[in-house]
Parts: C-alpha cells; sequence; structure tokens
C-alpha cells in the first residue's frame, strides 16, 4: 500500500523557518520524482520544490529561501523554507511522480498525494 504522509506544518513567523517533511512507503522512491505543491486560499496550485532522490536534482520556485532533500533510506523527503513570507502560506501538499524530471509537471502527471499540511505564515 502507498502512503504519503506530510509533517511539519503549523504556524510560521515572519522571518523565519519551517521543515516539512514528507515520509512515503509502497514504492522504490528512488524511482519517482518527489514535489511540494502549496494552494494558498483563492489562488491556484502550484509546484513549490521537486527533487528526484535518485540523483538529487532539485527545482525550487524560491532558490534563495527554499531547500529541498532527500532521505534515500528513509524514503522520506525534506522542504525547508527559510525566511517566511505571509505568502507562503497555504496547504502544502507532497506529491510523487514517476517521471525522470523536476521541471514542469503538472498536478494530473502526479501518482500519489499525501493529505497536505497547513502552513501559516503570521505575526
Amino acid at each position: 500500500e502507498v502512503r504519503v504522509v506530510e509533517f511539519g506544518g503549523g504556524l510560521g513567523q515572519p522571518g523565519g523557518s519551517l521543515r516539512l517533511s514528507c515520509a512515503t512507503t509502497g514504492f522504490t522512491f528512488v524511482d519517482y520524482t518527489i514535489c511540494w505543491l502549496r494552494q494558498a486560499p483563492g489562488k491556484e496550485r502550484e509546484a513549490v520544490a521537486c527533487i528526484a532522490p535518485v540523483n538529487g536534482a532539485t527545482w525550487l520556485r524560491d532558490q534563495g529561501r527554499f531547500t529541498i532533500v532527500s532521505d534515500n533510506d528513509r524514503s522520506t523527503a525534506f522542504l525547508q523554507m527559510n525566511r517566511l513570507k505571509p505568502e507562503d502560506s497555504g496547504i502544502y501538499s507532497c506529491a510523487v511522480a514517476a517521471l525522470d524530471t523536476v521541471h514542469h509537471i503538472p498536478p494530473d502527471d502526479f501518482d500519489y498525494w499525501g493529505q497536505g499540511t497547513v502552513v501559516t505564515v503570521s505575526s
């Protein structure tokens, strides 16, 4: 059974940091691309970061503030968000795609999704 579970959402302070975790089971982690997508209230869902665990290739919407890494032994991907802004608020979902790219993956191309975790950036 495939499971994709997010951890680490919550309230962040402007200028602060949050670390989200995406723990997975049920598939061969390194054969997939792992992405974080965000949906803010009233806005369309957008990709925030992707990683190909097989070679560490990454794509980041904001290279100066966000980092994505994977722990392949634990089949887990992590999104580190620094210098948080209120516009970073939204529902963050971890999604998994059986693709060999980290770029421009349409939402319909993801095979598995987590339930999402809410991030609120506010003082």
